[in-house]
């Protein structure tokens, strides 16, 4: 099938962007609940993540497109009860927050799962062989109301890595991918698992059951609008469907004329956009962009949109890494100009910066003011009273300046 749009890479960047709401902070405008879901609806997802180097991974995202927030708002939408609760949590890129309009659409994937299929293998090994301990374990939530894995484990040993799970835990994990069970709250970071009827609006699940290929369509069409533009591989990462599935619903999208495939400078692949996918002339924004962030999680595309090779190195041992343990990349102007390496001491009230590293051609002097002032409202946004610089590097010299001359404005 030929290409109906041929595009730049600048516009491709541009259409990514904006998609992703980079456009979105306006400052000294009040974040309100209000403006909060509308960009999760717009993004469709958060993926959660256990990292606490410097502030969990799905606060971030917000912070980076509107500034300083109340992260109680965030709470409030995925883990409170009635009208303020907006999100849910479920297997959507990863262990995900995602407006509660989506479940719908995720309703086919609960099914497969109790089938045994799209889910961890030793997780669909534990269904079969294991559902007098399901059985179990659900009746007990039943009985109980929200309860987390350890109230529930017979088992004596302390529990191990990732996988070493009680019994239990593996039973509410099951019954949660097959949507027998949901997340209600989280004590800590420890998931409190509850009946869907008691945590999900009536109205929702009372809607009807949608077939799985008019569900995965709308996905991919979500993920299109969040993402701007995308190869099929980009479109189907959004909510990790699988290619087969994924390739037969794009051909009836195109076909309907829901999706344009295109061609963008430099890529290998097709791409495909919506129909009236429109891009500013340029994008003005700097922000800290956590790794999990929709813009860059999937890192191929990463590569072909900014030229930037990013790889989180948290796994690596300290004397393999080439830019640190926990590293954010420094979006600016339609570039990622420079990946930081930062933590946040929290006893001490610092937000410390162990790596600056400018990707070429560097930063001029409005990008490292724009990098100061990024990390000056990171550490406010994270209530720390310092921005400390244990990097050595001659750009962290430049930043230094940079990071003086804000505080004195």
């Amino acid at each position: 099938m030929p290409a109906l749009l041929c595009l730049s890479l600048k516009k491709a960047r541009r259409l990514a962007l904006t998609a992703q709401a980079f456009t979105a902070r306006r400052p000294c405008a009040l974040v309100t609940p209000a403006r909060i879901n509308r960009l999760i609806e717009r993004l469709g997802i958060l993926q959660i993540d256990s990292v606490n180097a410097l502030v969990r991974s799905h606060y971030l995202p917000l912070f980076s497109r509107l500034g300083n927030y109340s992260s109680d708002l965030l709470d409030q939408a995925a883990w409170s009860s009635g009208r303020r609760r907006t999100l849910f949590e479920y297997w959507g890129h990863e262990a995900s927050l995602l407006p509660l309009s989506m479940y719908p659409l995720l309703r086919w994937r609960m099914q497969r799962a109790r089938r045994g299929e799209d889910i961890y293998q030793q997780l669909a090994r534990f269904g079969r062989e294991q559902q007098g301990t399901i059985h179990r374990v659900l009746a007990a939530v039943e009985e109980q109301g929200a309860l987390a894995a350890g109230s529930l484990s017979t088992r004596q040993e302390r529990a191990g890595p990732w996988w070493d799970w009680s019994a239990e835990k593996h039973a509410l994990e099951w019954l949660f991918a097959a949507g027998e069970v949901t997340v209600a709250g989280r004590r800590g970071f420890e998931r409190l698992y509850d009946l869907p009827e008691r945590v999900i609006p009536s109205a929702i699940l009372a809607q009807p059951l949608l077939t799985e290929a008019d569900a995965q369509r709308g996905l991919l069409l979500h993920a299109a609008t969040a993402l701007g533009i995308g190869t099929e591989k980009d479109l189907r990462d959004y909510f990790r469907l699988n290619p087969g599935d994924a390739r037969a619903r794009l051909a009836e999208l195109v076909e309907a004329g829901a999706l344009l495939r295109c061609e963008v400078q430099g890529w290998r692949q097709p791409a495909f956009c919506l129909p009236d996918a429109k891009s500013p002339r340029k994008v003005e924004a700097s922000a800290l962009l956590s790794p999990f962030d929709s813009l860059i999680w999937e890192r191929s595309r990463t590569e072909r949109l900014f030229d930037f090779r990013y790889r989180l190195e948290i796994y690596t041992p300290q004397d393999k890494r080439v830019y640190g343990y926990y590293v954010l990349p420094f979006l600016h102007n339609e570039r990622i100009a420079a990946r930081v390496d930062l933590r946040a001491e929290r006893a001490a009230g610092r937000l410390v910066v162990h790596a600056v590293h400018e990707e070429v051609p560097g930063l001029d002097g409005e990008g490292m003011r724009a990098l100061a002032l990024n990390l000056r409202q990171l550490a406010d946004w994270l209530g720390l009273a310092q921005v400390q610089l244990n990097c050595q590097r001659e750009s962290a010299g430049r930043l230094r300046v940079a990071l003086v001359r804000i505080e004195g404005d």
